[in-house]
């Protein structure tokens, strides 16, 4: 089962994930600092202070790259290691520390693909609104402006911004990211702010003159009705609007979708959006990042007047809560490829949590993660036999890390990491990972 030639093979990590350093050389406060101190945020309190020392341990971390033998890595950029106030000064020591990571992958044949941002808002923006505050997408651009005339002459591969749905609605609706709030009307003033941010960040990007394909990645679910029921039916709409519909339309539609106004029409009138915004939002891109994780069946909900849905719980759920369904890989990118945009499509997330350890041989063994991977990588391959124009696939992730709100409590690398020693060991799945490369596709299993 092999994959078209120049297929990009990848890894992804994400800065406040691994980097650590967060007191070092001029970095300023995050959100997610600030999250993360939150009593009850996060597992056992645990911080992206130490992190990986990715920092630090950057050049060994690039050879552990070559080693496995990717074509291209996605790592994100710090917004508060770059600018620590998110505008105005400009922190010499944060952009050395990317334009070394870069020249470091180039000189080991590996292509950059830079996220500009990753949910690290600086705090001092979120102390005068955050992403409910218009002004924050302007200084976003002035932001994405400062990196790209460092680096735009090098990095090949752009990402405004990742995965929208996470900060607007699990940051700002479900509390269970930075900032932490429980308010929709924010949540859904914070989306389009997300959206126009990113739409000013391609202008800025295009302006600096840099000769890199521009993109933006969204996490999409696959979401289907449990049974043929009307009311199942419309509660699976609902949640592809909350979900897919409401990233994609304004990206590639230029406008909301006809039934955002009545689902969210409770809690805001969207008047925040502004002359001009959807053209900003929607102008045309290079390339479409996709993260996939879940695939949602779905029922109606009448003790929830507000959203109706729930979504149903998978038979066999993994150590998040979510269920594996490769299938539901095949089905957006199809979607999206079909219903959307022409443009080439690259997965950029998929992976799996689980509780690894590092058995008496030294060996880590995830069984478990191969056959997911054999499973994604079998969706995507069908995808493309059905004329998806799909280009590349980055596992999450490089290796394991902070996890957000689960902490150091679950792992997704196909490296494991000792976090009180800092070592590096390969598992089973980068052992795998790497005869893919090299097969440039699935040889038996």
């Amino acid at each position: 089962m092999r994959f078209p030639d120049g297929f990009l093979w990848g890894a992804a990590t994400a800065a406040y994930q691994i980097e650590g350093a967060v007191h070092e050389d001029g970095r300023g406060v995050s959100i997610w600092d600030t999250f993360a101190r939150t009593p009850g945020a996060v597992l056992r309190g645990d911080t992206g202070d130490i992190a990986c020392d990715h920092y630090h341990r950057w050049p060994a971390d690039l050879d552990l790259l070559k080693e496995l033998g990717v074509g291209a890595y996605r790592f994100s950029v710090a917004w508060p290691r770059v600018m620590p106030s998110g505008d105005g000064a400009v922190n010499k020591a944060g952009l050395d520390f990317y334009d070394r990571l870069t020249d470091g992958l180039l000189e080991r044949g590996i292509t950059p693909m830079a996220t500009l941002y990753h949910w690290d808002l600086p705090q001092a923006l979120q102390d005068r609104g955050g992403w409910a505050d218009r002004d924050t997408a302007d200084h976003f651009a002035g932001y994405a402006e400062v990196v790209a005339e460092r680096l735009g002459d090098r990095v090949p591969y752009w990402l405004t911004l990742n995965e929208l749905y996470c900060s607007a609605f699990v940051g700002h609706l479900d509390g269970k990211h930075a900032p932490g709030l429980r308010d929709e009307k924010v949540a859904v003033t914070a989306l389009h702010h997300l959206l126009l941010a990113h739409g000013k960040a391609v202008s800025a990007l295009r302006a600096s003159g840099t000769t890199g394909r521009i993109g933006i990645t969204c996490n999409l679910t696959s979401v289907r009705p449990f049974t043929s029921d009307p009311a199942d039916v419309a509660a699976a709409r609902r949640l592809d609007l909350h979900e897919n519909r409401m990233f994609l339309d304004p990206l590639f539609r230029g406008a909301y979708p006809p039934d955002a106004a009545g689902h969210y029409g409770a809690v805001t009138d969207f008047g925040f959006v502004h002359d001009g915004d959807l053209e900003a939002i929607a102008q045309p891109l290079d390339y479409f990042g996709i993260n996939y994780y879940e695939r949602h069946a779905v029922r109606a909900d009448p003790a929830d007047p507000v959203r109706g849905w729930q979504r149903v719980p998978p038979a066999r759920p993994t150590v998040t809560g979510i269920g594996i369904d490769p299938v539901g890989l095949r089905e957006i990118l199809e979607r999206v490829n079909r219903e959307y945009t022409p443009l080439p499509l690259v997965v950029t997330e998929t992976g799996l949590a689980l509780h690894d350890y590092v058995a008496p041989d030294g060996t880590v063994a995830d069984d478990e993660r191969i056959a997911f991977f054999d499973g994604h990588i079998r969706a995507a391959h069908e995808a493309l036999e059905n004329g998806v124009p799909l280009f590349g696939f980055f596992p999450w992730s490089f290796m394991d890390n902070f996890e957000w709100q689960s902490g150091y409590g679950v792992r997704y690398g196909v490296y494991y990491v000792d976090y009180a020693t800092q070592e590096r060991r390969p598992k089973a799945s980068a052992e795998w990972y790497r005869s893919v490369i090299r097969a440039n596709g699935l040889v038996g299993r």
